[in-house]
């Protein structure tokens, strides 16, 4: 089945092709798009949207707490205690409309996200030499 939409198509390819460590990055950019649009939905009090963007912005911590191989290093438990810290600050900010607590998580996703795609251009630049950019 052919998809009409070009865009559509372009990410489902992107998706396709992408290394793990790439869609580790995608993850966390979906994430901190979901707060982002969580918080104008607070804004805007638009109650049913910011529930749906909370929930899928957890739903993605949560896949990410599964994927993380915690016996292959030592930081990971490290990781699974500050994303179970998010998922725990996205419940609240659903809970209680915190645009505070939705600030927290986007921060430390944030900052998971950069460290991330420090790790994939260095092993790029490894790989492939001075380029490397994501």
């Amino acid at each position: 089945m052919a998809t009409r939409n070009p865009y559509q198509a372009y990410q489902n390819n992107s998706i396709a092709t992408a290394s793990p460590g790439e869609l580790t990055l995608m993850l966390y950019n979906g994430c901190l798009k979901l707060i982002h649009l969580a918080k104008k939905a607070i804004e805007n009090k638009n109650f049913e949207e910011k529930n749906q963007n909370i929930q899928k912005a957890q739903n993605i911590i949560r896949e990410l707490m599964m994927t993380l191989d915690t016996g292959k290093f030592e930081e990971a438990e490290k990781m699974l205690s500050l994303y179970d810290f998010i998922l725990r600050e996205l419940i609240q900010a659903n809970v209680k409309n915190d645009v505070s607590k939705l600030d927290t998580a986007e921060e430390l996703v944030a900052g998971f996200r950069d460290t991330w795609k420090q790790v994939i251009q260095a092993n790029r630049r490894q790989t492939y030499g001075q380029g490397g950019k994501v």
